[in-house]
């Protein structure tokens, strides 16, 4: 059975972690699945997925942030440009953005995982201070044997849970820091010229896919309108983008979903607007991409805003940690 988390952003009360005892996760019965999707409303820049899965699977597909993961149980496989990977309790999976990945269990009792999305700019600015790299930071290796940073990133959740946003702040930089010193690179650090007519027409195609998302051209008049055949298109948006059309058009769906999801349109509002025939058909695709289905996401999101807010209206707009 599937079950999707709620309950407030952070375990403690709003004006003050309350002090708690560490206590070991509770072991999970067979076949028992959840995902809790969440923000906490002052960590920004940063999502956070806290799940076990077992007959669930992700979809190819890929994020615009990264994704920083340990698994905490179990045996997760990460489907990845390059090959298959097996990720056992204690590993890291780090995936840089824009890079098609699936997931789904490695092993028939499935996998547990916790898992950080930090923005693009979140990575930029801890790389800016600590790491000697120029240009856009990426990392060089997807998979690590590196339990101390595994501890780090179930850190940072904890601390979130329990509301304690100086904590949950500095152990995510910490963590970023730690894994950029140790396997950091300089995104398209290779040397490359100007882009080829493949390249030049996988770009306008996405570009011409994105504005007209609900009603997007047929393969031969995506092809025409760039001026090329469609296998020739094919091969080239694969090679740009990891993923052909359809697939890509799936994803950015998704994204624009998430932030109509994230405005506080509801499920059927943003399922219409993206372009997808109805609202079963939206929970399916953002469920195989995000992890959790658009109503607990929504919900997540709601109740981030208004804790937020909460705090806010108490303790005013420059208030401390």
């Amino acid at each position: 059975m599937l079950r999707w988390e709620g309950g407030p952003a952070g375990e403690g009360t709003m004006g003050g972690m309350r002090e708690k005892r560490e206590r070991p996760e509770r072991p999970e019965r067979p076949e028992q699945e959840h995902a809790r999707y969440w923000q906490h409303p002052r960590l920004p820049g940063v999502d956070l997925l806290r799940a076990r899965y077992v007959r669930h699977t992700f979809s190819r597909h890929a994020h615009d942030g990264f994704v920083i993961a340990t698994v905490t149980g179990g045996v997760e496989g990460v489907g990845l440009p390059r090959g298959a990977e097996q990720v056992g309790s204690g590993g890291v999976v780090l995936i840089n953005p824009e890079t098609p990945h699936t997931a789904y269990a490695g092993v028939s009792e499935g996998w547990s995982y916790r898992v950080l999305y930090p923005s693009v700019e979140v990575v930029a600015d801890v790389a800016m201070e600590t790491a000697p790299l120029r240009g856009t930071p990426s990392f060089g290796e997807t998979v690590l044997d590196d339990p101390v940073s595994g501890r780090l990133i179930a850190a940072v959740h904890r601390a979130a849970e329990q509301d304690n946003a100086l904590a949950a702040g500095t152990l995510l930089r910490t963590v970023v820091a730690r894994l950029l010193h140790r396997c950091g690179a300089t995104a398209g650090s290779g040397a490359a010229g100007p882009p080829g007519a493949g390249a030049r027409a996988a770009a306008r195609a996405r570009d011409l896919l994105v504005e007209d998302m609900v009603d997007p051209p047929t393969l031969e008049q995506l092809a025409a309108s760039v001026g090329t055949g469609p296998f020739a298109l094919l091969r080239a948006f694969r090679g740009a983008y990891g993923l052909p059309p359809h697939a890509w058009l799936t994803g950015a769906r998704i994204r624009r979903a998430r932030a109509l999801l994230d405005g506080g349109a509801t499920p059927a509002e943003a399922a219409a607007a993206v372009g997808f025939t109805d609202q079963p058909h939206l929970n399916r695709h953002f469920t195989r991409i995000v992890g959790v289905p658009p109503g607990a996401y929504r919900r997540e999101r709601e109740r981030a805003r208004a804790l937020g807010a909460a705090r806010t209206s108490k303790t005013g707009p420059d208030a401390g940690p």
